[in-house]
Order: C-alpha cells, then structure tokens, then sequence
C-alpha cells in the first residue's frame, strides 16, 4: 500500500479514536469507509458511511471486502461487551489469505494474542495507545508522536498520552508505510 491511495475501512469510525482517524486518511486522499451504529451529525465530504453493526455479519464482510486496509477501533463497552475478541476472530477469518492488512487498536489484551497465532499469511499490525488516552482525557494535538515495541511512553513528567489527532497520525504513517509488520507498537508524545 505504499505511497498510493489505499481503500480503508474503520471499525467504529465515529468513536473517539476512529473519527480522527477517518478524518486524516480522508486527509492525505485515502478512500476511506467508516463502519459504526450511527452516521456521524457532521459526515466528512468523500468519506462512505456504513450504518450497522459489526456484529451481523453481513455489515462486516461488506465492510472489508476489498479493502486495503481494516482498522479496528471498537470499545469493548455497551452492547460489545465481550464481544470484540469474537469480531477479532472473524476480522482474521475474512482477512487471512487476502491482500487486506489488519490494524487493531487495543492494550495489553488477547487479542493481540490472537493476532501472534493468526495465519502467517495475515498482515497485521497492533497499535496501543497510551496509559491516558480517551475522551475523558483529551491532550493537545501537537502534530508530533513517538513510538516504541513493547515498552509504555511517558514523558519527562510522568504522563502517558496522546491526542486523537496525533494517534491517526501514528496509524496512518504506519498504513502508507509498514514498519510494525505482525507486530505491536505504542504510540504517544
């Protein structure tokens, strides 16, 4: 997918995490799909809506058949409580095998467990935010980030966060240009 337009879905496309990152890949000229219970109030011009849940099935096959790209932003909250390993499960499924690259947003879960035992033939990648990071924490966009394997970012005071903007940032220098190939990576300032 490098340095072209790629097709891109987001899973909870209107959500804290999502909607930014819908806005920067509708930014840099992506095709962008944004899958979520509800459209947006204030839709983004060139950026397809789909209106369903991603727990019927037909909703998710339509939204990563022939894609570049699926991004998963689900909060594990309200109706998908414990039930977004199971959409993870069926993400793989669908994915394995294509030319379709799997992102994930989450922590330190299982389903980046399930993402280390998915076919070899799945490119995935994992995205962790920081400890502070979330509606009920906004930080300041900077336009900056910084990234590490394995190890939580904090800065010199202490603080682990990240700007919605600033992570679509992160995610989408990672889509154009793969460097966390069926790996992990945090994200923070």
């Amino acid at each position: 997918m490098e340095q072209k337009t790629a097709r891109i879905t987001v899973l909870g496309g209107t959500g804290y995490a999502g909607s930014a990152i819908v806005k920067e890949a509708s930014r840099r000229g992506h095709e962008v799909t944004s899958v979520s219970r509800s459209t947006p109030t204030k839709p983004l011009g060139g950026v397809s809506y789909i209106a369903g849940s991603v727990l019927d099935q037909e909703v998710i096959t339509q939204a990563v058949a022939e894609r570049d790209v699926v991004f998963e932003t689900l909060s594990p909250r309200g109706d998908m409580a414990g039930k977004v390993e199971g959409i993870v499960d069926t993400l793989i499924s669908l994915t394995a095998g294509t030319r379709t690259r799997l992102g994930v947003l989450g922590g330190a879960s299982s389903l980046l467990e399930k993402l280390k035992a998915s076919p070899a033939d799945l490119d995935w990648f994992y995205v962790s935010p920081p400890a502070e990071f979330g509606a009920w924490a906004p930080a300041e966009e900077t336009g900056t980030y910084r990234l590490s394997d394995d190890v939580l970012l904090r800065d010199d005071t202490g603080r682990s966060n990240i700007s919605a903007a600033d992570l679509a940032r992160a995610v989408l220098d990672e889509m154009e240009q793969p460097k966390h190939r069926r790996q992990r990576f945090h994200a923070a300032h």
